[in-house]
């Protein structure tokens, strides 16, 4: 098949983030299957989700990973001029949800499966496939741990195909997200001195998260690899209140930090968790009950942070024909990759523009570059 035709039938398959991917996981365990690929599936602790890994050429250290997620986000209220979940091409382009992220790196990987089993490969190619990842790269680090303690033999790097525009990226930002709940008392708004109104409170914490971030700044904590070049903290949505005249007793707001690779994420929180035990120890002499409360969304996703001259960087140069490397301001598992011990870049077909959005593209020419890019990787691991 080729890469269009699998893309076809991928793009065809509705997983959100959160939901079960086993549905897209069994046509792509048949696909293998019918080449004689061995594979391992790496399920979740319900059974409803699965990672998927497998090798192809030998046991030999050295080999490189080719990973990307078989989740896409909802298209709920948006509006297509196709079916969302159906191929279609217009002039150059192949629209559907998930045929720029990710879909299309995912049938590049797998329409070359034919040609890696021709080859007379010295070192392998694995394959390596998320579910998850659209709400916070939850499956990265079981996948990564997975292939980790799996195989004997090492492998040398991982090509996280996100969209690039084919371009090798050294650094990705890292991404936390919270929900912060804020719990005061009630009563009539005359007496806002004599209660404490969560609202308020939580406006108080939102005020200090920005200026963290401006702290961060004027202190210098900048990294001009990325736009924009600083650790981006914002507050996306907030709840609470009943009426006007009533103090409310419940605030809620959601938001994130995104960490270029020099800010540690932990110390960013437990700043603002410091701020937060303050604020409780000084209302609490005026409600006793007042809390603040912090849920987080998923675990931390660490930032990439490879180095220029890192093999897998020369490799990834190499095999995409480009010479420049750059970075993404987005989340992706690289960072996970690279702290299970994997060297990472991240290079893939399409461009970050089209994800997320009502008529989701990718250029053919993309594919046939990725294409490209994956026959590279074989003639250069079949050579040494």
């Amino acid at each position: 098949m080729t890469t269009t035709e699998i893309l076809s039938q991928l793009v065809s398959f509705p997983v959100l983030g959160g939901e079960s991917n086993l549905s897209i996981i069994r046509w792509i365990e048949q696909y293998l299957s019918g080449h004689g690929v061995a594979y391992t599936l790496v399920p979740d602790e319900t059974g409803e989700k699965a990672c998927l890994h497998c090798r192809i050429g030998p046991a030999a250290d050295g080999g490189i990973i080719l990973s990307g997620h078989t989740d896409v986000v909802p298209t709920v209220g948006q509006p297509w001029d196709t079916d969302p979940f159906q191929l279609t091409l217009k002039g150059e382009n192949l629209y559907a949800r998930g045929s720029c992220d990710m879909k299309g790196f995912l049938a590049s990987c797998l329409s070359a499966v034919p040609q890696l089993q021709s080859v007379d490969l010295k070192r392998p190619i694995y394959f390596a496939f998320s579910f998850d990842e659209e709400i916070g790269c939850r499956s990265g680090d079981l996948l990564a741990t997975a292939i980790r303690d799996h195989y004997e033999e090492i492998p040398a790097g991982a090509i996280i195909g996100e969209p690039t525009m084919m371009q090798p990226m050294v650094g990705q930002k890292g991404i936390m997200v919270y929900t912060t709940v804020v719990r005061g008392s009630q009563g009539h708004s005359s007496r806002i001195l004599d209660e404490v109104d969560a609202v308020h409170e939580a406006a108080h914490l939102i005020l200090w998260l920005e200026q963290k971030m401006h702290r961060l700044i004027s202190a210098g904590r900048t990294d001009d690899r990325f736009s924009p070049n600083h650790t981006s903290i914002h507050v996306g949505k907030i709840a609470g209140g009943s009426a006007f005249n009533i103090i409310a007793n419940e605030c809620s707001f959601d938001w994130d930090y995104r960490n270029i690779p020099r800010d540690d994420a932990g110390e960013i929180f437990a700043d603002f968790e410091a701020f937060c035990h303050q604020r409780e120890r000084l209302r609490r002499k005026v409600y006793p009950d007042f809390s603040i409360t912090h849920v987080p969304f998923h675990p931390p996703v660490p930032p990439l942070d490879t180095a220029e001259e890192a093999p897998i960087v020369a490799l990834a140069k190499r095999i995409s024909g480009r010479d420049t490397t750059g970075t993404v301001a987005y989340a992706a598992e690289a960072g996970q990759f690279s702290n299970a011990g994997f060297p990472s870049v991240i290079c893939g077909p399409g461009d970050i523009a089209q994800a997320h959005r009502a008529n989701e593209f990718v250029a053919v020419e993309q594919l046939e570059l990725c294409d490209r890019m994956i026959q590279s990787l074989a003639a250069d691991l079949a050579a040494s």
